[in-house]
């Protein structure tokens, strides 16, 4: 099991590649702390792992409030006795808004869980690593931080920061025994594409032509295996870099 006995926090682990991630870290031995908005579904997730025979527990976390940061972590201190493993997976969708249809809530928000909350979370594990002098950062990014036609303006820059965030956190702690690294998804199936509502048709309609061009949808499970590389000593040498993860889609 190449990550017996860690303990790893999966933001967002209520479902989708979250929970196919808490998942498979548990598969390979890891302790999960199981962080979603939604109780009930990071309790299944935590239900589905112990029936596997693993060790979770569910913290029920809204990643774009500071106290529930704090908690989270601590909590997971409390019950595992430290933190080994970070994935900042939880995130929002923008609703395909360009910058003229931008509106300050929607851009407020789409920052808070998706670059704020990254850096908030990477903030409270930082000094629980640097004593221990290890500890690895997985940052769930996607290919809307690669490419400008992927979404609206606020996840595309929200995401951007997020690969820039993990380069430069990366880097600052190297030689601190501290991996952060990035994963950027393509096309995921997932429930995320059911948040979308009052959805741009001129953001949209710019962006459907190079939707044409992605060869297919990943599966969960297939974002969580590099996820789980990446947390492991294989990835011993990989820092502060993104693993695009697209089947090909950023090629075109």
């Amino acid at each position: 099991m190449k990550l017996k006995n860690k303990v790893a926090v999966v933001t967002g682990a209520g479902s989708g590649m979250g929970k196919a991630i808490a998942t498979v870290y548990a598969d390979e031995g890891a302790k999960v702390v199981v962080s979603d908005i939604n109780k009930e579904t990071a309790e299944g997730t935590v239900e589905e792992i112990k029936s596997k025979g693993g060790e979770a527990v569910a913290v029920l976390a809204n990643v774009a409030i500071e106290e529930d940061v704090q908690a989270l972590i601590d909590t997971t201190v409390d019950t595992f006795g430290t933190v080994d493993i970070l994935v900042n997976n939880a995130g929002v969708m923008d609703n395909f808004i360009p910058a003229a249809e931008m509106e300050d809530d929607l851009w407020e928000k789409v920052f808070a869980v998706n670059s704020t909350a990254v850096m908030r979370t990477t903030r409270k594990v930082l000094p629980i690593f640097l004593n221990e002098n290890k500890g690895v950062i997985v940052n769930i990014a996607s290919n809307g931080g690669l490419q400008g036609g992927r979404a609206g303006a606020a996840y595309t820059a929200s995401k951007h920061a997020v690969i820039g965030f993990t380069k430069n956190t990366g880097f600052m702690y190297a030689k601190s025994g501290v991996r952060c690294n990035a994963v950027a998804p393509g096309s995921v199936e997932t429930n995320i594409a059911a948040t979308l509502t009052n959805v741009s048709e001129f953001g949209l309609g710019q962006s459907r032509p190079g939707m044409a061009t992605n060869p297919r949808l990943a599966q969960p499970d297939e974002i969580a295996k590099v996820a789980l590389f990446l947390a492991t000593d294989d990835a011993s040498f990989v820092n502060a870099t993104t693993v695009t993860v697209d089947g090909g889609w950023t090629a075109y």
